[in-house]
């Protein structure tokens, strides 16, 4: 049987949506999942996500990077799975869920999506760079000029070095574009490029910027779009994290399932 999907996208984040609220669709497929993630041979995404219902919460979000992994906490995915929600009639303006790092609760205001992120405890710092994690392993580096850098290469160049090559960790360059401001590229592990925003990413390059002297609410600035990040330092780490921004439902359609990828 063809298989119903909507692709959405937030800040140029951009995913394949599945209803599976009966668990028809075959999850455990990394083949089938990756095929459809595929630009050129398939619909074409950063990820694929299924909202199945939950005896606990309104949904569980389910995610698998476009590698055909299951992956760890999509800040964006997070906030498109919230407005495909509403869209199926699971929920109104408020979302409670549960997705891979744990419970979250969102509203929806409008066109922008509020999520509460996962409490931060620490932070790592590494030379100049820093290491967190914000539902998914982040490094954070300051550069000059975010526009002009490589971030295909320079990104790899950490993701793959002795200490993350096997975990695998996501790569941010960040821009300071005024006292509350910056500009932010990330290279994503599961995607293995860069992607034209990152949730989880920009929650992270905000709260260092945080750390650095930037007061909340931190404007993000992305490839994608824009987004902001509101926060709250607690001890070493932070709390009250929300990552505000636009998502938005591309188009919808069928696509068969062959028997074997």
């Amino acid at each position: 049987m063809p298989l119903s999907f909507y692709k959405y996208q937030g800040t140029g984040n951009d995913f394949v949506m599945i209803d599976n609220r009966k668990l028809t669709f075959p999850a455990g497929d990394e083949q089938l999942v990756k095929s459809l993630c595929d630009r050129r041979t398939g619909i074409g995404s950063d990820g694929l996500i299924l909202l199945q219902d939950h005896a606990d919460y309104d949904f569980e979000m389910v995610y698998f990077n476009a590698d055909g992994r299951l992956g760890s906490m999509c800040g964006n995915g997070a906030r498109c799975t919230v407005r495909f929600a509403k869209q199926l009639g699971v929920i109104e303006d408020v979302a409670y869920f549960l997705a891979a790092d744990g419970e979250h609760q969102a509203t929806i205001e409008r066109d922008l999506i509020h999520l509460k992120m996962g409490d931060v405890t620490s932070v790592e710092r590494i030379g100049d760079d820093y290491y967190l994690n914000t539902g998914s392993p982040h490094y954070v580096r300051f550069v000059g000029d975010v526009q002009n850098l490589d971030v295909y290469a320079e990104g790899r160049a950490v993701r793959y070095n002795a200490r993350f090559e096997e975990v695998g960790t996501n790569v941010n360059f960040v821009e300071r574009l005024g006292d509350d401001k910056i500009h932010v590229r990330t290279y994503e592990r599961g995607v293995e490029d860069e992607t034209l925003s990152c949730g989880t990413g920009v929650t992270a390059c905000a709260l260092i910027a945080g750390l650095e002297g930037a007061e909340s609410p931190v404007s993000v600035k992305t490839p994608g779009g824009n987004l902001q990040v509101t926060f709250e330092q607690h001890g070493p780490g932070f709390r009250y994290i929300y990552l505000i921004g636009p998502a938005k439902l591309v188009f919808s359609g069928t696509v068969p399932i062959p028997e074997k990828v």
